[in-house]
């Protein structure tokens, strides 16, 4: 052999010494000399307890899996035992994270690449612990260590997988009043993602297999909280290309939430693309659970589809699109949008119902009677013998939401003594400011056209309205009296009214306006008194008519209100037999009646009856007879009349053909007031 070959043997021979030294120290080497310095290091960086307290070694292993030459060369598979992280000192509790093993195999060839290649982390019965405090403080926000002017590392970390067992997340979030535990568990084997959510998704980018099983169980917000469902592997987390599958099913109190889709960029929790569905007992409840302020409704269903776009500069935004469901017995379809703007969300759309029961929609404008209240878990606050409703209107939540949605029912069932037909408003709520412009009902033929503005800005509330009633068909206003289907007539009527306070009866007791309506054609009786239940009706036509079916002329009123105060500044009746003229006021702060009706006879058909008959007590118990006193003289009632018809000229406005075309007696009367004045 000659000297070189010598050489190169003996170099080769040091090296392969060097290596085999090197294999033996690697294979013999103690890592938990190592862990003080691991156990500082990380501490230091994460800026909270970490401690590897177990075992921390590398055993050296073939991975079969891997295929190709992988499955041949021996891999560093890195193990350490009972790991540790703990909370940031203002955190309370021992530890966020403990793992019982964690282990890692390495690519060793990718090092001299500078890449740190993992391809599979394996956690053993991982247990976490997250929370957040009052003050919005949370353990799971890292507050890393580092030179921000240090430049870039030039090494890369590329995991491949990351699997685990059955793991356990605690949550407690003071804002939220959240306090629940989430158990995860590995499937056994992928689920599809069409097999859950019954579709395929288009496009490249694919949702993966669903990989874990979760169930959970707590409370939220105070209300119990329990559910289950399927989430897509650790690994794809990562991609913010690759949407990432959700499936879930939730109760929490009376609600019930459905969901089935991908969230898109999952650490940054970039966007939501779900089928939804919600259930519960009143919409009103979802406030707690979504933040999105609806009214108190009868049960509710819906299935629509949610599209959210969380990182909006303007403000995360959630569009639920072509839903369908129920309130109560009624169907709701529509487009809604939520913007979680400053310094108020927003709340946008249109809704639709094709057949809408009124007493669904009662409880949404405070129709809805103690009774059904009662029904539905509600407290009443009605006292006995008053008889304007005296709930407070929740103002202080309309300032934590803005609104534009348009409403429109179609068709709506009701009660023959409610004949409603359809139904449009749109709604606009501003910094604490509802206004519906308008707010039209179909009414018997006709239609009431509104406009209702609320300032619950301002304690007391303001309140004002302004209500135009055309065309009400009588036969339709009570299709179930017998003597009314050969009415001809209609009512036509407008009122303006302004008030103050937190409730319907405070408004009305503070209320001042003018209400003028205008009735022709139309039909009186005492069975028609009975069919309204109107006692008190009955026993007044009763003393002016007996039991004859009178039929109207015309009836005008232009009443003026004050205060409180309502003052008839015209109230008459025009009817076959007898004029009859109705002064006095009603106190809507008091609730009390103080009314006097003058009768008029026009020819010998009429009781003889010439004294003025009375109207007093309270609205829950009102009490009508004949005032004592000389009989009244015979004209009296036409010349007191003559004194009052300055607002006859106003009223002519609201006089309109009657059904047929025949002549409408309310212009001919009102006119002959007007000459006389």
């Amino acid at each position: 052999m000659t000297k070189t070959g010598k050489a190169f043997t003996w170099v080769g021979g040091i090296v392969l010494l060097i290596i085999a030294a090197l294999v033996v120290l690697v294979l013999t080497f103690d890592w938990n000399r190592l862990k003080p310095t691991i156990n500082d290091k990380v501490s230091a960086e994460l800026h909270r307890p970490f401690a590897i307290r177990g075992d921390l070694g590398v055993d050296w292993s073939r991975d079969k899996e891997e295929g190709s030459w992988r499955a041949w060369v021996p891999w560093p598979r890195i193990h350490a035992e009972d790991v540790v992280l703990g909370n940031p000192k203002n955190i309370p509790g021992d530890s966020m994270v403990q793992l019982q093993r964690v282990e890692a195999s390495i690519s060793p060839l990718a090092l001299l690449g500078k890449e740190l290649l993992i391809p599979r982390i394996w956690l053993k019965q991982p247990n976490a612990s997250l929370q957040r405090l009052a003050n919005g403080e949370n353990n799971w926000t890292f507050n890393l260590a580092g030179d921000p002017d240090q430049p870039p590392s030039a090494w890369t970390v590329n995991i491949h997988d990351i699997v685990f067992d059955r793991g356990h997340i605690a949550f407690k979030d003071a804002r939220l009043k959240a306090d629940f535990r989430a158990e995860i568990d590995p499937l056994g084997k992928p689920l599809p993602f069409s097999e859950v959510t019954g579709k395929k998704e288009g496009g490249a980018a694919i949702p993966p297999d669903y990989i874990f099983g979760w169930k959970v169980k707590g409370k939220y917000n105070g209300e119990p909280l329990s559910g289950s469902g399927k989430i897509g592997g650790m690994l794809s987390l990562q991609n913010a290309e690759v949407p990432f599958p959700l499936q879930a099913d939730v109760r929490s109190g009376s609600t019930r939430v459905v969901v089935a889709g991908t969230l898109s960029d999952p650490m940054n929790l970039g966007g939501l693309d779900l089928q939804l569905k919600f259930s519960g007992d009143s919409l009103g409840n979802l406030y707690a659970l979504t933040g999105v302020l609806l009214p108190n409704t009868p049960p509710y269903s819906t299935d629509g589809h949610l599209i959210a776009r969380l990182h909006e500069k303007g403000g995360a935004v959630f569009q639920y699109q072509k839903f369908d469901g129920k309130i109560g017995d009624s169907d709701i379809h529509g487009d809604l949008k939520y913007v979680a703007s400053k310094p108020r969300p927003k709340l946008s759309g249109e809704v639709l119902s094709k057949q809408l029961r009124f007493t669904d929609l009662a409880p949404l404008i405070g129709a809805d009677s103690n009774t059904e209240k009662a029904g539905r878990g509600e407290k009443s606050r009605q006292p006995a013998g008053k008889v304007l409703p005296v709930e407070k209107f929740d103002t202080q939540s309309w300032q934590v939401m803005d609104a534009d949605v348009k409403f429109t029912a179609k068709r709506i069932e009701h009660g023959s003594s409610l004949p409603l037909s359809d139904l449009y408003t749109h709604l606009q709520l501003d910094n604490g400011v509802i206004l519906m412009d308008p707010l039209r009902f179909g009414v018997a033929g006709g239609n009431l056209n509104s406009t209702v503005r609320l300032d619950g800005s301002k304690n007391p509330m303001q309140g004002r309205a302004d209500m135009h009633a055309r065309k009400f068909q009588l036969k339709q206003l009570l299709p179930d009296v017998g003597s009314m289907k050969r009415s001809l007539g209609q009512l036509n009527g407008d009122a303006k009214l302004t008030g103050s306070g937190n409730s319907v009866a405070d408004l009305l007791a503070t209320s001042s306006g003018d209400l003028r309506m205008v009735i022709n054609n139309g039909v009186i009786s005492r069975s028609l008194m009975e069919i309204l239940g109107l006692n008190v009706g009955n026993y007044l036509v009763a003393q002016l008519f007996g039991d004859d079916v009178v039929g109207i002329n015309c009836a005008a009123a232009d009443v003026g209100i004050r205060d409180g105060v309502a003052a008839p500044r015209l109230f008459v009746f025009d009817t076959e037999n007898a004029i009859i003229n109705i002064s006095g006021n009603t106190n809507f702060a008091t609730e009390r009646l103080d009314l006097s009706i003058d009768p008029e006879s026009k020819g010998m058909r009429v009781l003889t009856l010439r004294s003025p008959l009375y109207v007093k007590g309270t609205f829950a118990h009102p009490d009508a007879g004949v005032k004592a006193g000389p009989l009244i003289a015979r004209g009296a009632a036409a010349v007191a009349l003559g004194v009052v018809l300055t607002p006859a000229a106003a009223l002519l406005a609201l006089v309109s053909p009657s059904e047929g075309g025949e002549e409408n007696q309310c212009g001919k009367i009102l006119q002959q007031m007007k000459q006389k004045k």
